[in-house]
């Protein structure tokens, strides 16, 4: 009997977000869930100070629409972050930083469904009108299927689901690739003219698939050579991005923009931010593995206390 309660014990320990499989307490996902809760502390501090001291106090003449674009810029910061962890596990040579992509994930799941309901309440609840603007605004159909799959992602990211599913549930989580560029799509279309903030987002995004598609294909997805031409390969593709972008969807002459990548006068490209972090982690990972080849063609992961992972996404 003692042997059961102190099993029931651990397993109840296992389920707490800060502890690990085994129930020992984790830093990393500790530090994991204090960053998935700092933003919504921060907005939740900002709209008690906004009903004491006047909506101009904090959050500015309005609100809700502020509180709209946070968490919506959350969950999109959340999602890239989530599909970061199996790049950073190698390149860092750190396998437990498995252990946050789910948090990270549902963090993704629950600040785009706030972003959401806020969207709801700014309509005044009127759900027949927020179905009619989600048919007719193509920004806002593409959110709502990008919100809609990150649901299905989260229904299914249960261990339980998991092993249900099987092979099912690792060909399901590979849409949160196609999930990415429809929710980069909709921060574009939404913040229409000064797109620094989803150019970035979509930088990381551009390098985060192109490494996969580098592993994929056999290369040695932690050598220096490979990542410095990942990180100028991704540097390109965001700043052809932003050309896109400026040239299809706004007035503003695209030549400047682009030029504006060769000057740093006024601000740094995201270009160059995304070049940056590229670097950065090509040399963490010289010195973290020492040109030793990564595991190629591996899509699985399995910890020491025996928890499998895909690491589709």
């Amino acid at each position: 009997m003692s042997f059961r309660r102190r099993d029931l014990v651990a397993i109840r320990a296992s389920k707490l977000p800060w502890n690990d499989r085994s129930g020992r307490f984790s830093l990393t996902k500790a530090l994991s869930l204090a960053l998935t809760l700092a933003p919504a502390i921060y907005l939740g501090t900002l709209a008690v100070k906004g009903m004491i001291g006047g909506a101009s106090s904090a959050l500015g003449p309005r609100p809700i629409t502020e509180a709209i674009h946070f968490t919506g810029d959350w969950a999109i910061r959340f999602l890239v972050a989530s599909l970061a962890v199996t790049p950073l596990r190698r390149i860092l040579n750190y396998p437990k930083l498995i252990q946050i992509r789910r948090q990270l994930g549902l963090a993704s799941l629950f600040y785009a469904l706030g972003h959401f309901c806020l969207y709801v309440a700014d309509q005044k609840f009127d759900l027949m009108r927020v179905l009619s603007e989600i048919v007719l605004r193509y920004y806002l159909t593409i959110g709502f299927v990008a919100l809609a799959g990150l649901v299905s992602l989260g229904f299914t990211s249960t261990d339980a689901m998991i092993r249900r599913m099987g092979k099912a549930w690792v060909r399901l989580h590979k849409g949160v690739y196609l999930i990415g560029v429809l929710a980069a799509l909709h921060f574009f279309m939404q913040t229409k003219a000064d797109v620094y903030q989803p150019t970035l987002i979509s930088g990381l995004f551009i390098y985060l698939m192109i490494w996969r598609i580098a592993h994929a294909q056999g290369f040695n997805s932690t050598s220096l050579r490979v990542l410095l031409s990942l990180s100028v390969l991704a540097a390109a593709l965001t700043a052809i991005t932003e050309y896109a972008w400026y040239s299809l969807a706004t007035n503003i002459p695209a030549d400047r923009v682009l030029l504006a990548n060769l000057s740093f006068s006024n601000s740094i490209r995201p270009a160059w931010w995304v070049l940056s972090v590229g670097l950065v982690l090509a040399a963490i990972s010289k010195a973290r593995n020492g040109g030793k080849r990564g595991a190629a063609g591996k899509s699985r992961c399995i910890t020491k206390s025996g928890e499998r992972y895909s690491l589709a996404s």
